[in-house]
């Protein structure tokens, strides 16, 4: 026997999709089944290891069962499989023999009787599931009992199993936590044998004398299962198990024995026999109100509870409707009409279709003042279930219970099992009548739809076609020889796939799979015309008995169109970047040009003055050449924010403070004629950004709106918390989460479409010539980016514009001042500090060591990372390592630095870069005693920065050379 601890359904249905049906409805429930073919498939699966099996009866009825019937003899003994028998049509076990038959033969089954609805099956699952894991639970428990007393009790209480000992003549009763627990008692509390007569139900205490006489009096084993009340008024089953021990004189001097509460296990078969008898009952009703009874006293009985019935519900009135209820002995019936509101507030929960459930009428808010009303007719706790028609609030399934009763999820489930399954009754008969009584006029119509399809079937300009499940059409309409030349003749008995495209081929087959199993909308293909050309056919197709019934438009016409517009859009496309890349390259080159032009110039002119002795004009042409050079730092640095390429400082900034620091430069920088409005949410995120960007980048929005506005008018900043599911992240091509906004809105001229399609081009400006370079947008488009974020334009023209940035929100941190540098006169001189500079620009070696050589520092210098490498390896002292990131020979800056801090783990690190990758420099965010400095530099930037590191040590942070 196989000893797997599987919990998975193995389904024998072989007869149309009852096997695929089974699994789904499990699989929905959470449970795991396998389909198998036949009785021989089963058996092998079932020695694999399995939790239950379900099978129609069909696939039992006539088959040589020895192999099934070999494969539970050999079970062992903690074993007994169990099998949910799917039985026919009126099928009931009283008046089927061959349900017999089965019984004996498989032992642990459970009758389900066809039709039945889709929650029995999955509780008879469950129950089953559950029942096999106790087994296997139990077999664990068996094993482990040679392993001694401890094992022994791990294993009674991982199986819910309690001991006890009674002692003889006196009665006197010792049980443990977990028998305590079966009769609803605490571990401390008391628990004689008079506790355990209380808490027995009073009609099963005889049972439980009779049985304990029968035991001492025979010396056989006790043997008994009752009802139990709990201190709660909750009703529970527990089976109690018991045998002799005597002295040696043969005497009887205790019972000892075990536990095992079974409530959910009786709950289950007295439900199963009750749903069973239901719909036995219900299949031969007619009478509506003798049908709602019925489930009324089939409930009351199975549930144990003071009374149910089943009512009608106006709803405007508030008010039920009792023709006839069923009421336990001594209960009065509540035959009648009555107000809900005479009774609490619950009537708000029915409405809405929810089922209003009471444990206790004193204690729930919705019928405390309604209480002592409820109790006064034997409902101190209830449960309505409504029931609901087509929308409407219609009836009312309601039980009632004199006492306390906390009422499970189980219970509700079953209830409303009872309450589907007798509805569902009660239409079928509404509708077998309303049936009965057209079935003359349907005939008729039936007769006139028929000749409409035939005339549908010949007429339509469609292809029309129903294929069988072998693939071949079974008939054609004339539409095929109209539109592809062939005649039904030619196509009926052949395969679909001999008129497909072989390119088409695979996809088709693919749609033809889906249409077996669900509609298929939309599938585009190539069908051969009879003349061997193709043409373009939109198919739309579903199934049913069967056959796949399939509906194709010819559109070859479109299809060509759509391709050629596509084309056409593509060349567009590619013509658009190979323009913009031409306003790229031609905008760099135009403003690189005369920014050189200046540099050089001052250059040659300042060589010709010296030579000339005429020192005076030097500093004119030098302060020239200095300010070309910032000039072209500040276009690299607008290309590389484009490119998203730039050196970032992200830090968390807090949004709201950076627009309030910079609200006198922006009143300065937008004029008098423009009102400024600042609207700064409260609570407003944090963001990490690099809030020296984001200042440009406000100021830059903010003059972009001033100059749409010639003639004044207003710019309002505002600032927001975004939530953004997948839906709005999607439209701004963001994942979904959390965001900081910051929005800058005028009330000027606005854009046209074409326009903000264009905006964030490099050199675009609808300024004129000389007013504009074009790469302001593009440079926030690219800080926003790189920042992780998004920028989105909403304007019209003549409506104004909003610019809109989104910045991810940073969790956990708080907005970090900025820290200036010390100026050069707070610095102090170097004292003989040894620095080497690593940098393959000669030029750049040239000027920082001309630079260190002037602050009184001592240098070495390398041209590439192994040469440096080997400066930092020998004994000389280097108390500062100044690298570029970008070294040729295999080593980068930051793997020269990782590499020193191996050997020299306190040694400072500036790097020099003028376009750091974030894969290098670690994302922004480099180790303690590391800075970074952007190319180009002023040198006196350069020479404080030096002259911090020697002189104060301070912490590393990342820096931009400001």
């Amino acid at each position: 026997m196989n000893r797997t601890f599987a919990e998975g359904a193995v389904v024998l249905a072989p007869r149309g999709r009852d096997g695929a049906i089974a699994r789904a409805m499990l699989a929905e429930a959470g449970l795991v089944a396998e389909t198998v073919p036949d009785l021989a498939a089963l058996v092998a699966a079932l020695r694999r290891g399995a939790g239950f099996a379900i099978i129609t009866e069909e696939a039992l009825r006539n088959a040589d069962l020895r192999e099934l019937a070999a494969f539970l003899a050999d079970q062992q003994e903690w074993s007994d499989f169990p099998f949910i028998l799917l039985t026919e049509r009126g099928g009931g076990l009283e008046r089927n023999p061959g349900a017999v038959r089965l019984l004996e033969t498989l032992g642990n089954v459970t009758f389900l009787e066809r039709p039945f609805h889709p929650t029995t099956l999955v509780s008879l699952a469950k129950a089953a599931s559950r029942a096999r894991i106790r087994q296997y639970q139990a077999r664990a428990r068996l094993e482990e009992i040679n392993d001694g007393q401890a094992s022994l009790k791990l294993a009674l209480s991982a199986g819910g199993l309690g001991t006890w000992t009674l002692a003889m003549p006196a009665r006197t009763l010792s049980a443990a936590p977990e028998s305590k627990a079966h009769f609803g008692r605490g571990a401390d509390d008391r628990f004689d044998f008079e506790d355990l007569i209380d808490t027995v139900h009073p009609k099963d205490r005889a049972l439980l004398e009779d049985a304990l006489a029968e035991s001492v009096a025979m010396g056989v084993d006790f043997d008994l299962e009752a009802r139990c009340l709990w201190r709660d008024a909750s009703l529970h089953w527990v089976q109690i198990n018991g045998r002799v021990e005597r002295d040696p004189s043969g005497s009887i001097v205790r019972l000892v024995g075990v536990s095992h509460e079974i409530t959910e296990r009786r709950q289950d078969e007295l439900r199963q026999r009750a749903l069973l008898e239901l719909g036995d009952a219900l299949r031969h009703m007619t009478d509506a109100d003798k049908m709602s009874f019925l489930a009324a006293r089939i409930l009351g009985e199975t549930m144990g509870v003071s009374r149910a019935g089943y009512g009608t519900i106006d709803p405007v009135r508030e008010t039920i409707t009792v023709k006839r209820d069923w009421n336990m002995p001594g209960i009065e019936s509540l035959a009648g009409t009555l107000h809900f509101r005479d009774y609490g507030s619950y009537i708000e929960d029915l409405k809405r279709g929810d089922t209003a459930a009471i444990a206790d009428a004193r204690l729930d808010p919705r019928t405390a003042d309604g209480a002592s009303a409820l109790e006064a007719i034997s409902a101190r706790a209830f449960i309505n279930m409504p029931i609901v028609d087509n929308g409407q609030f219609v009836a009312l399934l309601y039980l009632n219970h004199a006492e306390v009763r906390p009422w499970s999820a189980e219970d509700i489930a079953f209830i409303r099992d009872v309450a589907n399954r007798t509805q569902s009754a009660i239409e079928r008969r509404n509708a077998e009548t309303a049936l009965a009584d057209l079935a003359d006029s349907l005939e008729r119509e039936v007769e006139v739809r028929t000749r409409e399809r035939d005339r549908t079937w010949q007429n339509s300009q469609d292809l029309l076609g129903v294929i069988d499940p072998h693939g071949r059409f079974v008939a054609v309409n004339p539409a095929w020889t109209e539109i592809l030349g062939w005649y039904p003749r030619d196509m009926e008995g052949r395969a679909y796939d001999d008129f497909v495209h072989p390119d088409d081929a695979l996809a088709s087959q693919a749609a033809y799979r889906q249409a077996q199993v669900e509609p298929l909308r939309q599938f585009e293909n190539r069908i051969r015309h009879r003349d061997g050309s193709y043409r373009w056919v939109s198919w739309v197709a579903s199934s049913g008995d069967g056959l796949i019934y399939a509906s194709g438009r010819h559109v070859t016409a479109e299809k060509e169109a759509r391709l050629e517009l596509e084309a056409a859009q593509a060349q567009l496309r590619q013509a658009q970047k190979m323009e913009a890349v031409g306003q790229l390259t031609g905008g760099i080159a135009h403003d690189f040009n005369n920014l050189l032009t200046a540099i050089s110039g001052s250059l040659e002119l300042m060589q010709i003055r010296v030579r000339q002795g005429r020192s005076g004009d030097v500093e004119r042409y030098v302060e020239a050449a200095q300010q070309a050079a910032k000039r072209a730092a500040a276009l690299t640095h607008r290309l590389l924010a484009f490119s998203r390429r730039q050196t970032l400082d992200p830090r968390p900034t807090d949004i709201n403070r950076l627009i309030v620091s910079l609200d006198d430069l922006l009143r300065r920088s937008v004029g008098p004629t423009i009102e400024l409005e600042v609207v700064g949410a409260g609570g407003l995120w944090t963001a990490l950004i690099d809030p020296n960007q984001l200042e440009n980048a406000v100021l830059n929005l903010c003059i972009n709106a001033r100059d749409a506005m010639p003639e004044g008018g207003r710019i309002t900043i505002e600032t927001a918390n975004k939530w953004l599911d997948e839906k709005a992240a999607a439209e701004r091509q963001l994942p979904p989460g959390q965001y900081v906004s910051l929005c800058v809105t005028d009330t000027g001229s606005g854009m046209s479409a074409e326009t903000i399609e264009r905006a964030f081009d490099p050199f675009f400006t609808t300024k004129p010539l000389g007013e504009g370079t074009g790469l302001g947008l593009s440079m926030i488009y690219g800080f926003v980016r790189q920042s992780g974020g998004q920028v989105r334009i909403y304007s019209e023209l003549g409506q104004g514009t909003t610019m809109c940035l989104y910045f991810p929100r940073v969790v956990g941190q708080h907005a970090i001042d900025e820290v200036a540098l010390p100026t050069e006169a707070t610095l102090p001189l170097a004292s003989g500090e040894t620095v080497l500079v690593v940098d393959d620009e000669d030029a750049v070696r040239m000027l920082v060591t001309d630079l260190l050589a002037d602050i009184g520092c001592n240098y070495l210098e390398a041209a590439d990372g192994p040469a440096g490498l080997a400066i930092l390896d020998s004994p000389v002292r280097i108390d500062l390592l100044i690298t570029d990131v970008g070294l040729p020979k295999g080593m980068n800056g930051r793997q020269l630095a990782d590499a020193a801090r191996q050997k020299r783990p306190d040694l400072k690190i500036l790097f020099i870069t003028g376009y750091a990758e974030n894969a290098v420099i670690g994302n922004g965010h480099l180790d303690p005693g590391m800075h970074i400095l952007t190319k180009p530099f002023p040198m006196d930037v350069m020479s404080a920065r030096i002259r911090d590191l020697l002189g104060t040590g301070g912490e590393g942070a990342v820096g931009n050379g400001t």
